[in-house]
């Protein structure tokens, strides 16, 4: 598939390109982004090269992972505020697709909303007819990771329970979040923020 752009007024996803190598580099020796993803730590330029040179273009060569910069509204290129994709299992295309949408928002973009309007327009391209037609999108993150959950219980993603030594980061299996959003879910809460659910046994 060839890269292409979507766009709110709030935000543009547009492909990184080289010219945010340095950009990335620089978000990603960012501690909050090493401790909830999967990026190399420490982190380097020549990691950054590699990430958009080959695992963003080869994602959209062979339609296995969609991924784009979150950058301010109307610009295509230029300040790089995070990033955003949506990788998808390999296989037939068909009625039981899946995918999965995962993120990361530079430290002097966070606190403004700007990651939730970019992951729902990642989430409803992926779960409509004219973009993927996934049936249903999962979210995964390392349980902890109270911002990324935020971020996925505003768009209506449905948690799931928690897997223990689920997810692998660094040669280190540790335990993750998981929750969905089907195609035809609303894109607001579906339930309450943990906080302010009621805790099992009150009151007895």
């Amino acid at each position: 598939m060839e890269p292409f752009v979507l766009r709110d007024a709030h935000v543009t996803l547009s492909v990184p390109t080289l010219a945010d190598i340095d950009q990335v580099a620089e978000a990603c020796t960012d501690p909050e982004v090493a401790a909830w993803t999967t990026v190399p730590s420490p982190y380097t330029r020549q990691d950054a090269e590699g990430f958009v040179t080959r695992m963003v273009a080869d994602g959209w060569a062979r339609d296995t992972m969609f991924t784009w910069a979150v950058r301010p509204p109307g610009q295509v290129d230029g300040t790089v505020l995070g990033m955003m994709g949506v990788s998808v299992r390999a296989g037939d295309p068909g009625a039981d697709r899946s995918g999965e949408i995962g993120y990361w928002t530079a430290p002097e973009a966070r606190g403004r909303g700007l990651t939730v309007a970019a992951a729902r327009l990642a989430a409803d391209w992926a779960l409509s007819e004219e973009g993927l037609g996934l049936v249903r999108l999962q979210w995964q993150a390392y349980a902890g990771n109270w911002p990324s959950r935020r971020v996925a219980w505003r768009l209506g993603f449905r948690f799931e329970g928690t897997l223990r030594r689920y997810g692998m980061q660094r040669g280190v299996l540790r335990d993750s979040w998981m929750a969905s959003l089907l195609a035809d879910d609303p894109r607001d809460p579906a339930e309450p923020w943990p906080s302010e659910a009621p805790v099992p046994g009150a009151g007895r």
